[in-house]
Formats: structure tokens, C-alpha cells, sequence
């Protein structure tokens, strides 16, 4: 599948410059258009938050400080988004035309826009997902707020697209080393379908799999069988948990491969039972370095 549009949900200046850097690259390498959408909250959904015992005057007050704050974010995130397009020299416009008439003796440029809409975070950002090729979040941790968690369990859970995690710093290279969590499941299958066209132009692939990772599927030298006949080379090793932890294994194993990208399903278990007990995915979403591209 080419990259064509890549969606960038921003929630915040302060998790926002990694995302963009990272998208950056990513449609300059594949000439795609890059949409950065910004959700303002509704006002109208302040007043039933705010409960019994407030004036109308003081609910009104919380209206307006709602609206000025998301205008002002606003703001902030488009003259970031416009500079670092303008440093990148990707041009503020709407998208090349990809179709079958466009022209062949010309490389078409990539491209960026953004947009502000007011609605509800998870329903939006889900919905401008489904038409997107990849969407790129903030890690977990690079923002106070947990508006980009939610953005990333909105794509996972319901757009059936895959979500690119952006490191907290911004990468200097992506997708030239790769590792693959490889554990046999439908989650994990999705997830390298989803980055095929960065496997095929990798230098290096090497598949990742555990005693302790794996579920009933296929083994991981089936994957290295599969991707061959896509002419990519991947070598298969086994990692082994550290401290009893296989996503911290798995990180080490990936850190060890000196991997700018680590490609992996995401939630085999339920989401419930790895906020419980813990989880390979958790463990990845709250301490991987490197980019990480999920599906499930």
C-alpha cells in the first residue's frame, strides 16, 4: 500500500513538534499529503460537565474560557506546523492529484494543510483516520495531557488504520533499520501488512519473536517465508523477557538491533486486561524510544 495521506492529530504545542518532524519525513520520502487536524472541545459539552450549583453566569464563564483556550491552541499549533513545513520546504496547499492522469514526467511534491474543528476528539480523529493511509500520534508521554492517548486508542480501536507512535524526540532516521514483534496473531499480521512499503525499502529487517510472546499462529520463520516473496530479507531472532517482562525484552531486543522502527500488533489481549495486569503493548506505549507503528 503507498503512503499517500498521512493524518496528524495534534492535541497540544507541547507533544506536537516530534509528530510533525516525524510526518514530515515521512511525506517528503513518499511525496504525501500531510493533513494536521486539531479538535477544538465543543462548549456545548462544557455545561453538563460542570454539575449542579454553578450560576449560569459561572457555567457561560467556563463557555467562553473553553473557547478562547482552543482558539488559542490553536493558533499556537498552526504557526508551529507552518514554520516547520516552511524549514522543511513543503508547501502549505491542498493535495497532488494521485489518480491515473496525473502527470508521469513530474514527481509530485508533497504537501500539508491544517484544520481546526470543533467536535469530539475520538469521533473525529477516528473518522478523518478511516481515509488516511497512516496516522501519526504523540508518544504518551511527550504531552501533560492524556488527549494523545486517546487518539491513538480512537485509531486503533476504531479506524482499522495503523498509528505510528512518534518518539518524544524528534527522530533523525525512520524506517531504515526495522524490527518486526512477530507473536503469530491477526494483530501482528495487520500490523505488517501496514509496513510493507517501509520493509521493502529498508536496509536491514530482522523479525523478533519469544517463547513467551507467541499466541497460535504462525511462526516467525513463515513471516520471513511470506516477506521473501515481497524481496525483503529478513533475518529471524529470538529474544528473551528481561526482569520477567517480555515488552521490556522485546525493547532490548530492538535497541540491541540498533532498530529505527519497531512494527508490532497491538493488544492481542483485551485493552481492559493489559490497563489491569499489564501488557506487551502498555509496556511499549510507556517506554519505547524509537518510533513504533501498531495496528490491531
Amino acid at each position: 500500500m503507498a503512503i499517500h495521506k498521512v493524518l496528524l492529530p495534534l492535541t497540544s504545542v507541547s507533544s506536537a513538534r516530534s509528530v510533525v518532524a516525524t510526518g514530515l519525513q515521512i511525506a517528503r520520502r513518499h511525496s504525501a499529503h500531510l493533513l494536521a487536524l486539531h479538535v477544538r472541545t465543543d462548549v456545548r459539552d462544557v455545561a453538563p460537565l460542570a454539575g449542579e450549583g454553578l450560576s449560569g453566569a459561572m457555567i457561560e464563564e467556563m463557555m467562553t474560557a473553553t473557547e478562547q483556550t482552543g482558539r488559542s491552541e490553536a493558533n499556537a499549533l498552526k504557526v508551529l506546523f507552518e514554520t516547520m513545513c516552511a524549514d522543511a520546504d513543503v508547501k502549505i496547499t491542498l493535495p497532488d492529484f494521485h489518480g491515473p492522469h496525473a502527470p508521469s514526467t513530474n514527481k509530485i511534491a508533497a504537501s500539508a494543510q491544517f484544520e481546526s474543528i470543533i467536535g469530539r476528539e475520538e469521533e473525529l480523529v477516528a473518522g478523518e483516520a478511516r481515509v488516511s493511509d497512516l496516522i501519526i500520534v504523540p508518544h504518551p508521554k511527550s504531552a501533560e495531557e492524556v488527549a494523545s492517548t486517546d487518539a491513538l486508542h480512537a485509531v486503533l480501536f476504531d479506524s482499522g488504520r495503523p498509528a505510528l507512535i512518534a518518539p518524544v524526540e524528534e527522530p533523525t532516521n525512520l524506517g531504515t533499520r526495522i524490527a518486526v514483534a512477530w507473536n503469530g496473531t491477526a494483530e501482528s499480521s495487520a500490523a505488517v501488512a501496514s509496513s510493507l512499503p517501509w520493509l521493502i525499502d529498508a536496509h536491514s529487517v530482522r523479525i523478533l519473536h519469544s517463547v513467551e510472546y507467541h499466541r497460535q499462529g504462525p511462526p516467525a520463520q513463515k513471516l520471513a517465508s511470506y516477506l521473501a516473496l515481497h524481496s525483503v530479507a529478513a533475518e529471524v531472532v529470538e529474544f528473551s523477557s528481561v526482569d520477567r517482562s517480555v515488552g521490556a525484552g522485546l525493547l532490548a531486543a530492538a535497541t540491541e538491533y540498533g532498530a529505527d522502527l519497531l512494527v508490532m500488533g497491538a493488544y492481542s489481549h483485551s485493552r481492559l486486561r493489559q490497563l489491569i495486569l499489564g501488557g506487551v503493548t502498555r509496556y511499549v506505549l510507556e517506554h519505547a524510544q524509537l518510533p513504533v507503528l501498531m495496528n490491531r
